[in-house]
């Protein structure tokens, strides 16, 4: 029987910033135009972080029932060791989604963009079939580019427009710098496991690009915040002081550069995740009282 603390950890903490950074970001946006709300933000915080969980557990039950975790280098999988039954697992990834789906479905209903509904079936099925189907998405290379989109595009804008009723520059420059952080910490996990991946058949992005081309793409990404910064600090000087963010990228940048592989790649994903919640925090702070 798993512990507490191994379910936490199956939860996978590390990837809480992805769900936590685009709805500070999506919210200072939305302050920035004058109409944040922060009962509807608590409420988008309550389904990116139910989403983030579920789709943790869905990746950990269907990656496990498979075998592709047998020789999983880094957190604890919970299948895959055998510390719970595949089928709690399930039922936890269900129950998490089933909660972002009850939380989205109030917040859809109490801003009043009803075709919201779609958006949020949308989120819920790519959180399922990253892993979770026959032919997972997941498995085809396609994890990173659905992690730009859903928490990057969708939950910044998405965030923004339950509370303004609108999108506006700012709040798109703040998605991609976002989706290009969240993808960076899918990025890094798939870098570490390329050996892993290959092994089992499974075609990450990572797997598709080689070690090197993996490397330079993560490097991208990192330049594509900052890029944002400049942006949004035409129109709004303040915001040009998330580039401080920098400063925690200098470590997984030298590990990455470094070629660095197996063990030594898992405190990248941690590192890059507070780089982006530094970068949202500050942007959004600056937005809302700069």
């Amino acid at each position: 029987m798993a512990t507490i603390a191994e379910w936490i950890e199956g939860a996978r903490p590390r990837t809480l910033p992805n769900a936590i950074a685009p709805v500070l970001a999506g919210t200072g946006a939305a302050a920035y135009a004058g109409d944040a709300s922060p009962a509807y933000a608590a409420l988008a915080l309550i389904v990116a972080l139910a989403l983030i969980i579920g789709v943790n557990f869905a990746n950990d039950y269907s990656d496990g029932i498979r075998g592709t975790d047998d020789r999983r280098v880094g957190p604890v999988r919970l299948v895959a060791t055998g510390l719970a039954a595949p089928t709690s697992v399930r039922a936890t990834a269900l129950s998490s989604l089933v909660v972002a789906c009850i939380v989205g479905a109030t917040l859809v209903v109490l801003s009043g963009h009803l075709w919201l509904f779609a958006v949020g079936a949308a989120c819920v099925a790519g959180a399922w079939f990253y892993t979770g189907s026959a032919k997972p998405y997941g498995y085809a290379g396609f994890g990173e580019p659905a992690v730009f989109v859903f928490f990057g595009l969708v939950a910044v804008l998405g965030t923004m427009y339950v509370q303004a009723g609108t999108v506006s520059p700012t709040a798109v420059a703040c998605a991609v710098a976002i989706g290009a952080l969240s993808a960076a910490v899918l990025l890094a996990n798939n870098l570490r496991d390329i050996r892993s991946d290959s092994a089992v058949g499974k075609r990450t992005l990572a797997v598709r690009l080689g070690d090197a081309g993996t490397r330079r793409l993560y490097v991208a990404l990192l330049v594509l915040p900052f890029v944002a910064s400049l942006l949004v600090g035409t129109w709004h000087p303040p915001a040009t002081f998330a580039v401080v963010s920098a400063l925690l990228l200098i470590a997984p940048l030298r590990t990455v550069l470094g070629r660095h592989t197996g063990h030594a790649l898992v405190p990248v994903l941690r590192d890059t995740g507070l780089a982006m919640l530094l970068w949202a925090a500050v942007t959004a702070t600056a937005l809302a009282f700069g």
